[in-house]
């Protein structure tokens, strides 16, 4: 991509998704130390309400958004909300990567915002 470390203000959304690209790719990694069963994909719909990835184990389902920002807000959940309302039941948690420091929920307990240096702490 070409990206330097002085480019971060400049080319913003290009950071984001190597962020994004970066977690997913260690999500994937893990699961396949972790459990074999689980399944990764990408969810839009319709209406282009989306969520970053989303795992599977069986009936199971989690979603996970990535979001190059230090802070998250409820409002970040929408595609969050839209995947739980879709999977009912199945729907296990939704976690929002961040770049800050703080573990916390939003608005919900099956929400919750989680900064990505936690993934290595688990």
């Amino acid at each position: 991509m070409d990206l330097r470390t002085e480019d971060w203000n400049k080319r913003r959304s290009e950071f984001g998704r190597l962020l994004e690209s970066f977690v997913i790719q260690q999500l994937i990694a893990f699961a396949g130390w972790t459990d074999s069963r689980l399944r990764f994909f990408h969810y839009r719909d319709f209406d282009q309400v989306e969520v970053d990835c989303v795992m599977t184990r069986g009936e199971e389902v989690w979603g996970f958004e990535v979001k190059a920002s230090q802070s998250v807000r409820t409002s970040d959940t929408k595609g969050l909300k839209r995947l739980a309302e879709q999977a009912g039941e199945n729907f296990q948690r939704g976690i929002i990567f961040h770049t800050g420091e703080s573990v916390h929920t939003l608005g919900d307990d099956r929400f919750s915002a989680i900064p990505i240096a936690k993934l290595w702490e688990l």
